[in-house]
């Protein structure tokens, strides 16, 4: 194995990607016809475990923010979504070309005339507790989002679908009204919960239960052995995992809020696989080239981004977010603060997608075109002191991002010094991860810096369409109800050839609009143990497969 696996691996992911996008049989990426949808020899995506492969010890990993919960229908942060996917399995699962393969369900097919999924369940899956997984915990799990008293984000994802129906025990029918591309992707990727146990909760109550965060039950690789807030969570192997026993006896999940720290932790021996900050490159391209690690780098599946409240009157015109993008050099960030290890970013939509539009408008760095935008406006320095205002307001705003990412720390620094040469004043704020999302979540904000890591799906529509602004991702309180009709109408069609237009529409239009001051495309830099064997390159997540990792001697 080759100390740093970097071009190779972009390369060739970016070719599969290509492959996929010009296949002659575009319904093939959806699984959509019968005949395409049956499983292949290969179930999982992943390359075989070889004869050597060792079980036992245990696989040290770190977070630098405490999860939440262990119940994604409410979390939609990294950390605790990363540790559910360990304890719970999905319908399917995305594998490393980004095609949706087998896991709960062996097969699945489309009834276009009906408009109606047809899933077909394994019959060998038990939960943690030794209850037999059933179609009835699929069909309760997805309709908690259709229910009114839900209070999660996900609602959008299975909104379109209007009947989720176990027939049998085995065999779960999803009916629509319409036909909704991203369904299959994105809402079939998300986790399956035991009916058994969480069934006669209310659904109200369903966010604040115990079970997510005391002790959830899946039918994952690991189950859950205990959670210290502000150390460590740890899991323990499922021996009866239908897919196999994990290698790993355990897996422990340190949280270590300083990239620095988490980085001598690893050098230390403490940490076995860490995702390497991009402040941290470098060191990390160091010791792989010096034989001491294994470094895996990969074009990510996210963007990071600053986003504003769009109801805060500072914000309301277009034409002064036009002007923040403008007065901040991004380019300048992604070489001297990123080392070059990402790409500038003008708009949501992925580089390496099916759908994506390189020519959305783009508003580069040009400080005099931001101060002429901000004059055309009304935000003038009336009184000289250096900060603009307009009708007695000065533009003065607190620019939020979470603690322990050094990067984003940084870029608030940044901001505040290219923002304040044009005259806007900025106070900048460092917050715990899990408060920042309970901020997010709550509308108190008046902008922050973060990133979204995305799902399997080029859709804006979790993302920007008015109807997510209440209880959805929308945190911005973004509404264009030009936006909201071509996002409709791309999510409605099943073929990719006619549906890439108006993804690709919907990319212009949120980029015109600068919702959010598009920052840049990370890579995902994974940095592990030479001791540990069989990671796969995936660009939506670090772990792919994690329970087929070993251990050597």
């Amino acid at each position: 194995m080759s100390k740093t696996k970097v071009l190779l691996v972009a390369i060739l992911f970016l070719f599969s990607l290509l492959m996929v996008a010009c296949s002659a049989d575009p319904d093939a990426k959806l699984n959509k016809d019968e005949e395409n949808n049956q499983p292949s020899d290969n179930n999982s995506g992943s390359t075989a475990v070889n004869s050597e492969t060792k079980q036992g010890g245990d696989l040290v990993i770190a977070s630098t923010s405490n999860p939440t919960m262990f119940n994604e229908f409410y979390a939609s942060d990294s950390p605790s979504n990363t540790i559910a996917k360990f304890i719970y399995d999905s319908l399917i699962k995305i594998d490393e070309n980004l095609q949706p393969i087998p896991s709960l369900a062996e097969s699945w097919e489309y009834n276009e005339d009906e408009m109606k999924w047809v899933f077909h369940l394994r019959e060998d899956v038990t939960w943690h507790d030794g209850e037999p997984f059933t179609a009835k915990d699929v069909e309760f799990t997805y309709n908690i989002p259709k229910h009114e008293d839900y209070t999660g984000p996900r609602t959008s994802f299975f909104a379109p679908a209007e009947k989720i129906e176990a027939v049998d025990d085995y065999t779960v029918e999803i009916t629509f009204n319409e036909p909704d591309a991203k369904f299959l992707p994105i809402a079939l990727a998300f986790n399956v919960l035991p009916e058994h146990i969480l069934g006669d909760i209310p659904v109200a109550d369903l966010g604040t239960a115990d079970f997510n965060t005391k002790n959830p039950i899946g039918t994952g690789p690991f189950k859950f052995d205990e959670w210290k807030q502000g150390q460590h969570v740890r899991l323990v192997a499922n021996d009866d995992y239908f897919d196999g026993r994990p290698n790993f006896d355990t897996i422990t999940s340190k949280i270590v809020t300083d990239d620095n720290a988490m980085l001598a932790q690893f050098e230390a021996g403490d940490i076995d696989f860490i995702d390497v900050s991009d402040e941290n490159f470098n060191v990390a391209q160091k010791l792989a080239d010096e034989g001491k690690a294994e470094l895996l780098v990969v074009p990510a599946t996210n963007y990071n981004y600053i986003g504003y409240d769009l109801t805060n009157p500072l914000f309301e015109d277009k034409r002064v977010r036009q002007a923040l993008t403008h007065a901040l050099n991004r380019e300048a960030i992604v070489e001297n603060v990123l080392d070059g290890n990402a790409i500038v970013s003008d708009s949501p939509g992925l580089p390496f997608s099916w759908a994506y539009n390189e020519d959305v408008p783009k508003f580069e760095y040009d400080p005099e075109k931001a101060k002429a935008l901000l004059e055309e406006a009304g935000w003038t320095d009336s009184d000289g002191d250096g900060v603009l205002d307009k009708d007695g307001q000065d533009f003065e705003f607190e620019l939020k991002t979470n603690q322990g990412n050094k990067v984003r720390e940084k870029l608030l620094v940044i901001a505040q010094e290219q923002w304040g040469e044009i005259g806007v004043k900025v106070t900048p704020k460092v917050v715990e991860f899990s408060a920042l999302s309970a901020e997010l979540n709550d509308k108190n904000f008046e902008a922050y810096i973060l990133g979204w890591g995305l799902r399997d799906d080029p859709s804006l529509s979790p993302y920007f369409h008015s109807e997510e602004i209440e209880s959805g991702f929308n945190r911005v309180s973004y509404s264009n109800p030009e936006l909201d009709e071509v996002m409709e109408k791309g999510d409605s069609i099943m073929d990719p050839d006619e549906r890439v237009q108006y993804i690709e529409e919907s990319q212009a239009i949120v980029a015109e609009d600068q919702p959010y001051t598009f920052l840049y495309y990370p890579n995902r830099n994974l940095l592990y143990s030479k001791q540990i064997k069989n990671v796969l390159s995936h660009s939506g997540t670090a772990y792919f497969e994690i329970y087929k990792w070993y251990k050597e001697d």
